[in-house]
């Protein structure tokens, strides 16, 4: 046993010599008064962070020997809690790229694009080679896109973009500047090397919109920023072993929280 570790209680429970209380390692963390075994947990966040298209809850269900679905969603949120970093702690540095893409629903007939009327619009903003982040918008204006840059994006970037409008101006604030293609006439790269380009992006949102339809069939707007920050920690680790990503993705459910209420 560890040493302070009553044996009193169930094997895992440490108590403090100080206040007397006692504890286990998943206190203050998303596993925090969960049912469910540790074991079981490890397995879990190691199942999620080693299917670049994500696992669906009734698979969680299955693989865990889980009792109901609804224990395995709320368990899967929980790690996506986990998964998700803060803007403030780190920001995004060099060649930074921005995209938007819609994830779900029909687009009227007739219409395609930023025009149609989609379920949710994502956008990402992604390291060059490094780390992404994504999150749905209400909006796709200057405001709103031009915001999320700003809170995410180091001051000595380079942005990239497409040659959407509600972009321009944002090359003023930033170092590097801003330095766009157009998609609308075909233009997919250009510059020395080719490297003006959002492709990074378009390959990020490419796996996103896979987990989506493949894995998940349906994502409601209401928990889509959760999937996001699933998928773009899977992608911002793409580079570390699958222990390695779980490892990171333990360390990052500390201080965290999420009741089933919630």
């Amino acid at each position: 046993r560890l040493e302070g570790e009553s044996k009193k209680t169930r094997d895992g429970v440490i108590q403090c010599n100080g206040c007397r209380k006692q504890f286990t390692v998943t206190v203050e963390t998303v596993m925090h008064g969960s049912h469910i075994t540790l074991r079981q947990w490890v397995q879990a966040f190691h199942s999620m962070c080693s299917h670049k298209k994500g696992v669906s809850a009734l698979q969680l269900q299955r693989n865990l020997g889980l009792k109901s679905y609804r224990s395995a969603w709320h368990l899967a949120h929980r790690i996506r809690l986990a998964m998700r970093e803060d803007p403030i702690e780190s920001m995004l540095k060099g060649t930074v790229e921005a995209d938007e893409t819609y994830i779900g629903g029909k687009g009227r007939v007739g219409k395609r694009g930023r025009g149609a009327a989609k379920m949710a619009v994502v956008l990402a903003l992604g390291e060059r080679d490094g780390r992404v982040r994504s999150k749905p918008v209400e909006r796709v204006n200057a405001t709103t896109l031009k915001e999320a840059i700003r809170e995410n994006v180091d001051k000595i970037a380079r942005i990239m973009t497409d040659e959407f409008p509600s972009y321009r101006g944002i090359g003023k604030e930033f170092k590097g500047g801003h330095r766009t293609v157009n998609h609308g006439k075909g233009q997919y790269a250009r510059g020395k090397d080719y490297e003006i380009n959002v492709n990074s992006a378009e390959s990020y949102f490419a796996l996103l919109k896979r987990g989506v339809h493949g894995t998940f069939h349906h994502v409601s707007k209401k928990h889509l920023s959760r999937y996001c920050d699933e998928f773009s920690f899977r992608w911002s680790q793409r580079k570390v072993t699958d222990g390695q990503r779980a490892t990171a993705a333990i360390r990052g459910s500390e201080g965290k929280r999420l009741l089933y209420r919630e």
